[in-house]
């Protein structure tokens, strides 16, 4: 289970240190075969291998006759990136994939369960502040009964 924001910065390669407390669990679980792709909202997703592998097989099943589907299969199997955890702990995200996120150096790894995000550091204060919009009590049907 991955959680918690982490503030990183990319090096001039855009390759990314992956911390040391999710490092360990990445090479125990995947051998640091991980998948990074694009995501909708113009962040990067940062899965295991493992986890990836039925995301994938279902996207590949639905189909894709529908613009909709096919559009979403383009932006996230399209984008997919095997990448490999390095001696060093780091992994390399691609000119095309930190073009699409609009990653500089500032970024943050955010973790979401079974997965990342990797954001620019400036998007993630948006998005952050953005989400703050349920605190004036627009909140979406499926969460009214959810309770912290």
């Amino acid at each position: 289970m991955f959680r918690g924001v982490t503030q990183l910065s990319l090096d001039g390669k855009g390759r990314l240190a992956i911390p040391a407390k999710y490092r360990d669990e990445l090479i125990a679980s995947c051998a640091g075969n991980i998948v990074v792709t694009a995501d909708p909202s113009r962040c990067l997703l940062i899965y295991p291998q493992p986890a990836w592998e039925p995301i994938e097989q279902k996207l590949n099943s639905l189909p894709s006759i529908k613009p909709q589907i096919r559009s979403l299969q383009r932006l996230l199997i399209g984008n997919a990136c095997d990448v490999e955890i390095d001696g060093s702990g780091r992994i390399l995200i691609s000119p095309p994939l930190r073009q699409f996120a609009g990653l500089t150096k500032e970024v943050v790894l955010a973790g979401q369960g079974a997965k990342f995000e990797l954001w620019d550091s400036d998007r993630w204060d948006q998005e952050i502040e953005a989400a703050l919009v349920y605190r004036n009590g627009n909140i979406p049907p499926e969460l009214e009964e959810f309770s912290l």
